[in-house]
């Protein structure tokens, strides 16, 4: 198991059991994350983004982790309150042990079709 291996499986493992202070541990100050819902720059910005998920991520393990020189990769299934079962992929650049770039990728439509199913028995109620 490479260091950026380790790193990658740490900062995930920490951000699933819901421990932000030990995720935020490993990513630098400056950090980008490019997601489905967007650019998100610094580490504020990410920690923000990473609260928002995990209020509505029920549980979540990883499935898989690639690490290389320049950085990682972490395959993962996480189950949410409004999408039981969805797959995602982190990719990691990793340099002087700090994770500096994410790119976050999952299907973005189940979440989109829960939300529009919600506003739809929201209004059917009203």
């Amino acid at each position: 198991m490479t260091d950026n291996t380790k790193i990658a499986e740490g900062y995930a493992s920490a951000w699933m059991a819901r421990d932000l202070d030990a995720a935020m541990a490993y990513v630098a100050e400056d950090v980008v994350l490019d997601a489905p819902a967007g650019r998100f720059e610094g580490a504020a910005a990410y920690r923000a983004f990473l609260e928002r998920f995990l209020d509505l991520m029920t549980a979540a393990e990883i499935t898989a982790v690639y690490g290389g020189e320049d950085g990682a990769a972490v395959h993962y299934v996480t189950r949410t309150r409004p999408v039981p079962v969805s797959l995602g992929s982190d990719r990691l650049v990793i340099r002087d042990g700090l994770i500096r770039e994410v790119v976050t990728v999952f299907d973005r439509l189940p979440f989109r079709d829960a939300k529009d199913a919600a506003a739809t028995n929201a209004a059917a109620r009203d």
